[in-house]
């Protein structure tokens, strides 16, 4: 039984409707939280404000309230906070634990291309430190003349200062930290003062979050995190990274596949219990 203390989330980014696989995500998140006499928060993640739309950010609580969820209000919007994560990615900065990083797409992939070969993690090769060397003052020029940039951290000082690390997962056991295989990842740009690891790992900290559920295909960020809420001084949470619901041809359920949304469910006149049912069916079998 878990601590009657335990809080949990679910952070939608409203970038499309929701589909069974956040559905589950949510009731997992829920279930967790009712079993220990707890809190389960809802926080929208829409830091990414080419994509985030109001009218799928309403859609994700008109869904889930369908599905019989409630939270404390007010909910949390990541776009409403960035200047509190552009306080914690400045503390990163005094440390001397991050530089700007000049570099497109297209010269990274060419860098890469290269090298021959470079250290790869879980979604591909890793960035190649190309701007790591770049002097202090080539880096102001650069910014001042108005040059597109990214902040990255500088993973060897970060790892440095740490030391070894690890990450406690319901399902997984003590995971050792990997900081070779996360690489300088991006913690803000130009135009945006937050990732999605930088904000993600400020909220779960200062909404009290005690236990992080979400599907196993985000096991790999939880080493960001991890660095992350120690080289910030931020509270480490328990994890639990469940299965991921797939279709009948097993492929996972995405915004980006088009899975069948909740909303599409409801105006065919599908009743909430009858999509729990199922989730519970599908989960199920992904467990299996």
């Amino acid at each position: 039984m878990l601590s009657e203390r335990t809080v949990t989330r679910f952070a939608p980014s409203p970038t499309g409707p929701l589909h069974l696989g956040h559905a589950y995500s949510a009731l997992f998140a829920a279930r967790a939280a009712a079993e220990a006499d707890g809190t389960f928060l809802l926080r929208i993640e829409d830091i990414d404000r080419g994509r985030a739309r109001p009218e799928f950010e309403q859609a994700i609580l008109e869904d889930l309230s369908w599905l019989g969820l409630s939270w404390p209000e007010p909910v949390r919007r990541q776009s409403d906070h960035f200047d509190l994560y552009r306080d914690f990615l400045h503390m990163l900065e005094e440390g001397g634990l991050t530089y700007p990083c000049f570099c497109t797409r297209k010269e990274i992939q060419a860098e890469i291309a290269g090298a021959g070969h470079a250290p790869h993690g879980p979604d591909g090769p890793l960035y190649p430190g190309t701007c790591k060397h770049l002097s202090a003052r080539d880096a102001a020029a650069r910014r001042g003349a108005g040059a597109p940039f990214a902040i990255r951290l500088h993973m060897d000082k970060a790892t440095r200062m740490t030391g070894p690390l690890h990450f406690t997962d319901a399902r997984f056991g003590t995971v050792a930290v990997e900081p070779e295989s996360c690489g300088d990842i991006v913690l803000a740009r130009k135009d945006v003062p937050t990732s999605y690891h930088l904000a993600v790992t400020v909220d779960d900290a200062l909404q009290g979050v005690s236990l992080v559920t979400r599907g196993e295909d985000l096991l790999h960020a939880t080493h960001i995190h991890r660095i992350l809420q120690t080289l910030l001084g931020l509270p480490e949470p328990a994890y639990h990274h469940h299965p991921l619901l797939k279709d009948t041809d097993g492929q996972r359920l995405a915004k980006r596949a088009d899975s069948a949304s909740l909303r599409s469910m409801r105006d065919a006149g599908t009743r909430p219990e009858e999509v729990i049912a199922r989730i519970e069916a599908m989960a199920h079998t992904a467990s299996a």
